[in-house]
């Protein structure tokens, strides 16, 4: 192991790359810990105290690493990117435009990332006014799960202040955006990724020094063996596979002869990774910041009721349908099998037993729908598992819940293959060999 850890450092691409990654990560923690101005911190700290820290918009505090709970200014931390990616995949259903721009390759992504960004800026600001008048309403306890923990955190509360509360928090965010794209083009692995597996790995230590306060040596060694477990089983379904045989015709080209060739299209039991249970994270907490402005008490007792607390049936059960729901929406959306088709019969080749064209299709679309039931059934009990358990012993801290143990298995999985294959073309052995 340690000659593979030189091997990375032997590479000066990868080693830069490597180090700028490192560089990225630590300005983002800095920021994590950088309050905004204005506000009561000791009202704040006094609220940490007694607050318990439950609730859905803890996956808020999750991905923001903590930078919420502390009011910084990179306190919504990542989500508004990964709602405005969720809507943005949604309207390329409905709207033709946006799905022409899927198809044109390099440059019409360019044009979805640029709209992206856009609606990034336009959420942070909805969400960071949302927070800011929660804050000054005495409504700060839902940030830490503490219910009825409620104080004015913002003494002083004018139009001034809160512009320049609401621009920071909105700029914090445009911010990240912006290191996350830079880590994606000049550092190692996906930007977007690394920042939120930086976020909820920072937050684990503390994190679980609390179960182990809470629930006892015996329920903290019970809550290690379980992420163990849950780690060994997330490496399990990530390896797994359906291979589709594709086997391609001979055919003669002037002197020579072409094809002959057999390959195959491998398709992952979760082929969509962590992104369904992020989606459906940010899809249940989106209502619970905008309860703060909404101004009908029946809604905001509903959500408060229903949506803030992890415990609760309707929350588990809504999660675990998002969950599959979004297992299968992100897996029609990275594959189709209509293009694959397309692209097997115009090389010339077909699938044994298969006629090219539609027959092809529907076989295709056929195993796709029998692998993404495991697969979204898989992710949904390995996202509850923990919020049953947790809840059952009255436990309020989440340290190896199913959306942490997820991301940073699959964030890392997805991170040391891109190192491997950097170290691999170097003919360097790599870390998963």
């Amino acid at each position: 192991m340690l000659g593979r850890l030189r091997n990375m450092f032997r590479v000066p691409d990868l080693r830069n790359k490597i180090l700028f990654t490192l560089l990225v990560i630590a300005l983002y923690r800095l920021g994590s810990v950088v309050p905004i101005p204005y506000v009561d911190f000791d009202a704040i700290k006094a609220l940490q105290e007694n607050a318990d820290k439950g609730g859905v918009v803890s996956f808020l505090n999750l991905f923001s690493g903590g930078a919420l709970t502390n009011v910084a200014i990179f306190a919504l931390g990542i989500m508004p990117y990964i709602t405005s990616s969720i809507i943005m995949q949604l309207l390329a259903v409905v709207i033709p435009k946006i799905e022409q721009w899927q198809q044109e390759g390099q440059v019409g992504q360019k044009k979805i990332t640029q709209w992206t960004r856009y609606l990034t800026v336009a959420l942070a600001i909805m969400q960071s006014t949302g927070i800011v008048f929660a804050l000054n309403q005495g409504q700060g306890g839902i940030f830490f799960g503490g219910g009825g923990v409620n104080a004015d955190m913002i003494p002083v509360f004018n139009t001034p202040r809160v512009a320049l509360m609401v621009l920071t928090l909105t700029a914090g965010t445009a911010f990240i955006m912006w290191l996350g794209e830079l880590v994606t083009q000049r550092g190692i692995g996906n930007g977007m990724s690394i920042l939120i597996f930086a976020s909820v790995v920072s937050v684990l230590p503390a994190q679980g020094s609390q179960v182990l306060a809470e629930g006892g040596r015996l329920r903290f060694a019970f809550v290690l063996l379980m992420g163990v477990s849950m780690i060994v089983g997330i490496i399990f379904v990530e390896s797994g596979q359906r291979r589709i045989p594709v086997q391609f015709a001979k055919r003669v080209v002037g002197r020579r002869m072409y094809g002959g060739q057999s390959t195959y299209i491998p398709l992952k039991v979760n082929q969509s990774g962590v992104i369904p249970v992020i989606f459906a994270s940010s899809v249940l907490y989106f209502p619970v910041l905008l309860s703060n402005v909404i101004p009908w008490q029946g809604v905001q007792d509903f959500i408060n009721d229903k949506l803030v607390q992890q415990d609760s049936i309707f929350y588990i059960g809504a999660y675990t349908m998002m969950v599959i729901f979004f297992a299968y929406f992100y897996t029609a959306i990275t594959f189709n099998p209509q293009q694959q088709a397309d692209i097997i019969r115009k090389q010339g080749g077909f699938i044994p037993g298969i006629r090219p064209g539609p027959p092809t299709e529907h076989y295709l679309a056929k195993v796709l729908n029998r692998l993404t039931l495991p697969g979204s059934i898989f992710l949904a009990i390995i996202a509850v598992i923990p919020l049953i358990v947790f809840a059952a012993w009255n436990i309020s801290q989440f340290p190896f819940g199913g959306t942490a143990i997820l991301i940073t298995v699959g964030v890392a999985l997805e991170t040391m293959k891109q190192i491997d294959s950097q170290l691999m073309m170097r003919n360097y052995e790599g870390f998963l060999t």
